[in-house]
């Protein structure tokens, strides 16, 4: 673990000054039409892998998994995963607290992505669709120590400062499966996604790694559109099903959850959709696969 933490903590850090010297000229909180064209690379952000069947939770935190947008707040910006920014109204900036890098996700309910996604990608963004909006903080991805002490740090520092929409997300600790399964169809059965379980003992990492995984009840990956397949009957003339390929070189087809919308102006080429499975065949493939959404940067 330990051997991993100092590279994306100099990551962070090498972004965090070069974002601090290119917002000089313009300050903290400019104005947001012209701060959205601006972009920068990639995140060093932490993603999460599927958790194994009966994962044992007690060596991680667990909070509920959000269907938000991931927001990286470096102290002075924020982000999208991207590199973008945010096209945040100011008075909505000037709540972060300065120079604390945060790390968390714009969220507006559950079940409301396409509401919120809507709300985000607007250029000029509208203060009252904002006002309803809460920035969900889960790390402080430029503090020293383990995910739990970076937590305990976390939550203190919000409860100085009372914001109701700035929001820390609360991590549980669980000592056994039957009380990680009973939260999870909990969470899943008021409209909710389903958990994300943290390493305890993490220091801070980025990309793809096992100190994070994400439960549900059913799966769901990403994969690049690569062709159609033409639909027939009702569906003639249109698209009846994406032929996509996932990250380790499976390829697919997927027509189950495809709106009229989307079969008349499919994802294009080289684009990333998201789609859910119950599990794959013995050579990989999904089964069970539906369109979630496709997959936006922003």
């Amino acid at each position: 673990m330990a051997r991993n933490a100092r590279p994306a903590r100099t990551a962070w850090s090498w972004y965090i000054a070069g974002l601090m010297s290119a917002g000089a000229a313009h300050g903290a909180h400019g104005d947001t039409a012209a701060q959205g064209s601006k972009s920068a690379p990639t995140l060093p952000v932490l993603l999460a892998q599927l958790a194994p069947q009966g994962v044992a939770p007690a060596p991680y935190l667990v909070s509920e998994k959000l269907d938000g947008v991931r927001a990286l707040w470096d102290g002075q910006h924020l982000r999208f995963r991207s590199g973008r920014l945010v096209p945040a109204p100011t008075w909505f900036l000037a709540q972060l607290p300065a120079g604390v890098p945060l790390d968390g996700e714009l969220w507006l309910g559950r079940g409301r992505f396409d509401a919120l996604s809507a709300i985000v990608r607007k250029a000029v963004p509208i203060d009252d669709d904002w006002r309803q909006l809460r920035y969900m903080v889960f790390d402080m991805p430029s503090a020293e120590g383990t995910f739990a002490s970076r937590a305990e740090r976390l939550q203190a520092l919000l409860q100085r400062a009372p914001n109701p929409q700035l929001v820390w997300v609360e991590q549980k600790r669980l000592n056994h499966t039957q009380a990680l399964q009973h939260w999870l169809d909990d969470v899943v059965t008021q409209g909710g996604e389903g958990l994300m379980l943290h390493r305890a003992d993490a220091l801070v990492i980025a990309g793809r790694s096992d100190v994070l995984l994400k439960l549900k009840p059913q799966q769901d990956a990403e994969a690049t559109v690569m062709g159609y397949r033409p639909g027939k009957g009702k569906y003639l003339g249109q698209t009846g099903a994406l032929q996509l390929r996932t990250a380790n070189g499976i390829d697919f087809a997927l027509g189950t959850g495809l709106s009229d919308a989307l079969r008349r102006n499919p994802p294009s080429l080289g684009s990333t959709v998201s789609y859910r499975f119950r599990d794959v065949t013995p050579n990989g493939k999904p089964r069970f696969a539906s369109f979630l959404r496709i997959r936006e940067d922003f």
